[in-house]
């Protein structure tokens, strides 16, 4: 018989359904809530990538770090049962504790191949992305809501003998937050997903932090170009967040490859045209090593037993292939309106997709 006797988050009047908050409010496999932070300095010598989530319906927590210098890529990678304390965020030696929350986070990983202990500070208030929906055929297979913010970092990390020192005026951080419903890997797709296969998936996530501002741009394709997703918001303290209309990329990609060099992205309303320049510092494939879609080593949410931490070297100069068929986050520096700022660059695009000029999973630029 389950133990449904209450947990101490109970404690806290923050219930939104007339359930423990031991539970979530759908029996959804799928149910997850879970965070992504980036850390990188503004010279493109690194890129740390981390993020911890729970899976309530499965009874899973895990997290995991990657940091990307030069041609390595460090990863570690941690799987637990999901205990009752939902406000410990721990799992193996890594874990993220919340000093004053949407303002301030401690980032920790103590693992001898790589390890970080980092203050995260805001910039600017959290922002709400938009609302995300995603079906196939008739079935709901993603629903996320989700904020994003800018900041800053300072710590060290530490990984392969070399030390990083991160001060807040040469290195930039952002996170996001996210819960709901998405794919995790063991279901079976069935008649829908024969039905309704993926043609192609072309998707900007990119988050900015200038000086006095912050700018964030979200835009989710299909194959023909429809627009699932998007939205470009300019957030300026002391002024009310302005949106920036319907934003329109230029990628200049690596000749061979669907992997950006340069980018412009187009931003405007009914007052003005702008155009956000986009540099790449560093890149680091999120099927690489962080356990996204369509990793083959690790993905999130799947159980590898209790108290599980797994340790990788990658050589990112060795062929992932299937890094090319999943999202990857660019560190880069962008230019708007004489600024310069920081940020991350996420990008994904595989299959078809006209408005670029891809005709199928094998398209690449010429």
């Amino acid at each position: 018989m389950a133990d449904d006797r209450p947990v101490p988050l109970d404690e806290y009047p923050v219930h939104q359904v007339p359930l423990s908050m031991k539970h979530v409010a759908t029996g959804d496999r799928n149910a997850y809530d879970r965070c992504i932070f980036h850390v990188f300095d503004h010279a493109g010598r690194a890129l740390l990538v981390l993020g911890l989530g729970v899976y309530p319906n499965l009874g899973v927590i895990d997290a995991y770090a990657t940091l990307r210098t030069g041609d390595t890529l460090h990863a570690v990678r941690a799987c637990d049962a999901l205990g009752e304390d939902r406000m410990r965020l721990a799992v193996g030696p890594l874990r993220i504790e919340v000093a004053e929350p949407l303002r301030r986070l401690r980032l920790v990983c103590t693992d001898e191949q790589l390890s970080y202990d980092l203050t995260w500070t805001a910039a600017f208030p959290a922002l709400w992305e938009p609302h995300h929906l995603q079906r196939r055929g008739d079935r709901l297979t993603l629903e996320g809501r989700r904020f994003v913010q800018a900041g800053t970092a300072e710590g060290m990390i530490r990984a392969g003998g070399e030390e990083f020192p991160v001060t807040a005026a040469d290195w930039t951080g952002t996170r996001d937050r996210s819960w709901g419903v998405r794919p995790i890997p063991g279901e079976d797709g069935g008649p829908l997903a024969e039905n309704h296969p993926t043609e192609g998936f072309h998707w900007i996530w990119c988050p900015v932090r200038f000086e006095d501002r912050f700018l964030m741009v979200v835009t989710q394709e299909d194959a023909d170009g429809h627009r699932s997703l998007n939205d470009a918001t300019l957030v300026r303290p002391g002024h009310r967040d302005r949106q920036l209309g319907w934003p329109q990329a230029e990628i200049s990609y690596r000749s061979g490859t669907r992997h950006p060099r340069r980018a412009v992205v187009h931003l405007g309303d009914a007052r003005s045209s702008r155009k956000l320049d986009v540099e790449i510092l560093a890149s680091s494939p999120l099927a690489v090593g962080a356990g996204y879609p369509p990793a083959d080593d690790w993905q999130h949410g799947t159980w590898r037993g209790p108290g599980w931490t797994e340790r990788r070297t990658y050589d990112m100069t060795a062929p992932h292939p299937l890094a090319a068929y999943g999202v990857t986050d660019h560190s880069a520096r962008f230019r708007l309106d004489g600024r310069t700022g920081y940020g991350i660059f996420e990008h994904g695009s595989f299959g078809r997709h006209d408005p670029s000029g891809f005709t199928g999973f094998d398209s690449v630029a010429p």
